[in-house]
């Protein structure tokens, strides 16, 4: 999932958000100021429902981060690697590297959040009703103590990948000791779910006009969809167990200095050493990537203008990795990223260059723990 904007870090952990959180967080809102608290606390001006609802659905994401940071806290005592949180559609997603290392660890680390949840409606839902308020503040405490439990028993469906889900999948792990078998019946159980769903939401939006069949056939839809990119990430898994990135990168990768300009890169390189994409160099350190179809955009006309570093790839924005990083983690995260490659680093010095055609060629051919060849 690609994050839009990152807000920061939690105790080292970054935190994101997706450009769909924004519509998420405005469609919460205004359901919250023109429905809920009209209905359930008459009375108030249209500006006091308006400020409920901001208040309401911000402290709603806080819940939901925090509900991730569970699971994330949990998974570093646990010894896992965080890539981050990123809030979204459907809430947030924590997001580890590595495959979990043991049932007992993806059981306590999926029950982290819903841990959080359950804690944060009770907490909410007591201080309604033990502390006296004004009926604006009450409101807002009462309806986040409601969504926080509401959250906690759909997040508790056995379907994956929700919590449930992965508390499902450790159980099924646990007793067969095949974490490929789990997945897959965990995931079968997450596609029945999500078709009841898609169902459901679809007789209430034609049959009883329920604006709220479209957002349940729409959930029902992601489940599908999540629960099969799920067993096939399992899947891949399995395929590339043992491969590391050293296993597959292309050495040695033809570079292209910074300072270059594009008139010189094709007369010196691209016409003898036809690759798509070339690392860029300033003083030995990488800092892009040159991919041949930003030059091809490039007007023939301003080569000798124009230098390789205006049209480079930042480093910023190219996928970096270790030679040690297991291979399919370097698939996830190539498949997420715009360059479908990335560079090879050993302390900031350039040893390869891997491309998503090398990991497909891994899967297809089947060869885990040798090489398998080179592209650039």
């Amino acid at each position: 999932m690609t994050t839009s904007l990152e807000l920061g870090r939690i105790f080292g952990i970054r935190i994101g958000i997706n450009w769909s959180w924004i519509v998420v967080f405005a469609l919460i809102a205004w359901t919250l100021a023109v429905g809920v608290f009209p209905s359930t606390n008459p009375g108030f001006s249209d500006g006091a429902y308006i400020a409920m609802a901001i208040v309401a659905a911000a402290a709603f994401f806080a819940s939901l981060l925090l509900h991730e940071l569970g699971h994330a806290f949990q998974a570093r005592r646990e010894g896992m690697e965080i890539e981050g949180i990123t809030l979204w559609l459907f809430g947030g997603v924590a997001k580890f590297k590595g495959m979990f290392p043991s049932a007992g660890a993806e059981f306590r680390i999926a029950i982290a959040g819903p841990l959080v949840s359950l804690a944060l409606g009770a907490l909410f839902s007591l201080g309604a009703w033990a502390v006296s308020t004004t009926d604006a503040v009450d409101a807002v405490v009462a309806w986040l103590g409601y969504i926080n439990l509401t959250l906690l028993v759909f997040n508790m469906l056995p379907a994956l990948p929700l919590d449930g889900g992965r508390v499902l999948r450790s159980a099924l792990w646990h007793f067969r000791g095949d974490f490929r078998s789990a997945t897959r019946g965990a995931a079968r159980l997450g596609r029945g779910f999500g078709l009841l769903l898609v169902a459901g939401g679809i007789f209430l939006f034609v049959f009883q006009g329920a604006f709220s069949g479209a957002w349940l056939a729409f959930i029902g839809w992601f489940l599908l969809q999540a629960a099969t990119a799920e067993d096939r990430y399992a899947m891949v898994s399995e395929s590339l167990g043992g491969v590391r990135v050293r296993d597959l990168m292309t050495r040695e990768p033809v570079t292209v200095p910074a300072s270059m300009s594009i008139a010189r890169f094709m007369d010196e390189i691209a016409w003898s050493r036809r690759y798509t994409t070339y690392p860029v160099v300033d003083g030995g350190r990488v800092v892009g990537l040159l991919a041949f179809r930003c030059v091809a955009e490039v007007p023939r006309s301003e080569w000798e203008l124009r230098l390789v570093r205006e049209c480079m790839i930042p480093r910023e924005r190219v996928p970096v990795f270790d030679e040690d990083d297991a291979a399919v983690d370097a698939l996830a995260e190539l498949s997420e990223s715009e360059l479908n490659r990335g560079i090879v680093l050993e302390d900031e010095e350039l040893t390869g260059i891997v491309s998503i055609t090398d990991l497909a060629r891994a899967l297809e051919i089947g060869m885990p723990g040798r090489r398998v060849g080179r592209a650039a």
